[in-house]
């Protein structure tokens, strides 16, 4: 079993990438997938089960006890099979979201929640790294490969280089690795050449460039990924490609140097984006 970390900015569209991304091994390779989101919002698997959203783990926990949390109460199984679990969060206000991932991941651990057949495991991680709980997957070796979402805009490109610095302190450790870098675009001027320099920078390559599509909102509208709501786009296609590319890397990396915020800075006024 391969588990993947997918780690960026908060709403820069990871759980949008990871859902369409999923589907497509599923889909167009027969892949057995599975989707653990790490999002107290539990909005990572929504397109998959077409719901708002699942029971999360944290949620049954408070409501049963851990002595009666089973996997059939915390796993779904959706859009062409893959199963889906949400860790979920504390209450509002109080609590760590964080150490909500590491109980919720501990937990379907315990239970046998990843069965032995997944092929594919994908902790979809909550924003930047900056705190221990989000790092948790990657400085655990719990996600043996991560892939960072990001795009050609300033904060975007800042949160991946820290997510990288983080990576590269318990790479070590740990053993994971940077699998790559995938653009979901934006449409700012020069963003695949800013993307594939600060790539070049830190020692990864870019996986793939996802070119913008309103076909992807429109699926999202209809709780859909693109390949349910339409699997003969052209961005079904951009997906099944970025399924393919992720199947067969065998580029795995730690990344470095980390670059400093004022090469950061020199970096996107390079490409006339401020």
């Amino acid at each position: 079993m391969r588990k993947i970390g997918i780690y960026g900015k908060g709403g820069i569209g990871k759980s949008t990438t990871t859902q369409n991304m999923a589907a497509a091994m599923a889909v167009c390779f027969g892949k057995k997938v599975m989707i653990h989101g790490c999002d107290p919002k539990a909005d990572a698997t929504r397109m998959i089960l077409g719901v708002m959203s699942q029971e999360t783990v944290l949620d049954t926990l408070r409501e049963f006890g851990q002595e009666n949390v089973t996997v059939d109460k915390v796993v779904k199984v959706g859009f062409s099979g893959i199963r889906a679990v949400e860790s979920g969060g504390p209450e509002p206000g109080v609590g760590c979201a964080g150490r909500g991932i590491i109980t919720a991941i501990d937990l379907m651990e315990e239970l046998g929640g990843y069965p032995d057949d997944l092929e594919f495991l994908f902790y979809d991680v909550l924003g930047d790294v900056v705190c221990g709980g989000f790092a948790m997957p990657m400085r655990q070796g719990k996600a043996q490969e991560i892939y960072i979402v990001t795009s050609g805009e300033m904060m975007a490109i800042y949160a991946a280089n820290n997510i990288s610095k983080g990576l590269a302190k318990y790479a070590k450790r740990s053993g994971v690795r940077l699998g790559g870098i995938i653009c979901n675009s934006r449409n700012v001027d020069k963003e695949r050449e800013l993307v594939e320099e600060f790539c070049d920078r830190i020692g990864t390559q870019m996986i793939y460039f996802v070119p913008r599509d309103n076909i992807v909102q429109r699926a999202e509208f209809n709780k859909k990924t693109v390949m349910e709501f339409d699997p003969d786009s052209k961005q079904a296609g951009e997906y099944k490609n970025l399924a393919q590319r992720i199947i067969e890397n065998e580029n795995f990396v730690i990344p470095e140097p980390i670059m400093r915020m004022d090469e950061l800075e020199e970096l996107v006024m390079k490409y006339g984006i401020v």
